[in-house]
């Protein structure tokens, strides 16, 4: 896909708005808009965001601006609209798992449905991305199902509705379990430093390109 002179939008959470980097420059969004010669490139990321809404109010409530109530506030004339996000939903979200056929927001399974088919609708002419999370350091007890099993649900729904997946969780490059890669990539074991989002700069560019 020709990526120069046209508009995409990135939905995501704290890995999106650049946390772990030295400074905006070194946002992936950044470096994808500038390198790839978009026409505009927005960065619709919001530290720690979920896909599902959250029954109780967290005590920080910028994190309860959560993807599927964001969704319909984007630019409307975007090209390519690219979708980062489920690791918070796995490392502090309450909404329960649910099952495939969900289609409300109650549930995460539910939510998935709910964000790719409400952005479909609202921009049809737009080329949906949909990615993975990345690998993160320790699992969270409170959820009965590990990050793995967030990670295939994200997939299975994206498959349904035929966008295509960028499987981050699978290529990205950074295992934080690796202590080599963790140092180098993601010191705090879940948000990349600047040499991490160079990694996913040239991954989501790749795949754009080869669409």
């Amino acid at each position: 896909m020709e990526l120069k002179g046209k508009v995409i939008s990135f939905l995501g959470d704290s890995i999106t708005e650049g946390c772990g980097t030295s400074g905006v420059e070194k946002h992936f969004v950044t470096l994808i808009g500038k390198r790839c010669g978009f026409k505009r490139f927005n960065n619709y990321g919001i530290g720690g965001t979920r896909i599902a809404p959250q029954h109780t109010p967290s005590a920080t409530a910028r994190w309860d601006l959560d993807f599927c109530g964001r969704c319909k506030n984007m630019d409307p004339e975007s090209d390519i609209i690219v979708v980062f996000g489920g690791t918070n939903d796995f490392g502090h979200g309450d909404a329960p798992i649910g099952d495939f056929e969900d289609r409300g927001t109650d549930t995460f399974c539910g939510s998935c449905h709910y964000l790719m088919r409400t952005l479909i609708e609202t921009y049809p002419e737009a080329v949906i991305v949909i990615c993975t999370p990345l690998h993160r350091g320790g699992e969270n007890n409170r959820q009965p199902v590990t990050m793995a099993e967030y990670n295939a649900i994200i997939k299975r729904t994206a498959e349904y509705y035929s966008l295509p997946v960028l499987d981050l969780w699978s290529i990205s490059g950074m295992q934080p379990a690796v202590e080599v890669i963790k140092s180098k990539y993601m010191p705090d074991g879940l948000h990349p430093n600047d040499a991490g989002h160079e990694l996913l700069a040239a991954r989501i560019t790749g795949f754009l390109q080869a669409l």
